[in-house]
């Protein structure tokens, strides 16, 4: 037996069994990222299901928000729903200004907070509305 051979072997046996497990692959795709944000000047708060994939206008501000992938965790595993998203901000007569691009994380939404001087918003949750027939509003106003 040549020195080595039992470091390659234990080396290529740990690549297979986390390629095999699927530790890659523990994420549910989900066609819907519900989101909650603020307006801090007039204090309201209200919550909207965005469908993955549509650009769309939060009514009653200036922010423009694309959830570009949303996904889940299995039920088997620690709860943990996370979007990207791409947000902007739309003001009449100027360009559009990047606010927020990046991971939002519904455990933890300070992790990735979207910084902004007038709104707040953050993720909820994730789902699939394609599974139970509800169809995919862009933005359902409930109020809170």
């Amino acid at each position: 037996m040549r020195p080595g051979n039992g470091v390659r072997g234990t080396l290529i046996g740990c690549a297979i069994l986390i390629l095999g497990t699927g530790v890659f692959a523990s994420e549910i795709p989900a066609d819907t990222a519900v989101l909650r944000w603020l307006d801090k000047v007039v204090a309201r708060v209200s919550v909207i299901e965005a469908p993955v994939g549509q650009t769309f206008s939060i009514e009653g501000s200036t922010l423009r928000v694309i959830v570009r992938a949303c996904v889940l965790r299995p039920p088997t595993e620690t709860p943990e729903n996370a979007a990207f998203l791409d947000v902007w901000e739309v003001k009449p007569g100027e360009p559009a200004t990047d606010v927020f691009r990046g991971w939002m994380f519904a455990s933890s939404p300070a992790l990735s907070a979207m910084e902004h001087s007038v709104y707040d918003l953050w993720l909820l949750e994730c789902h699939n509305n394609s599974e139970t027939g509800t169809g995919t509003a862009a933005q359902k106003g409930r109020a809170w």
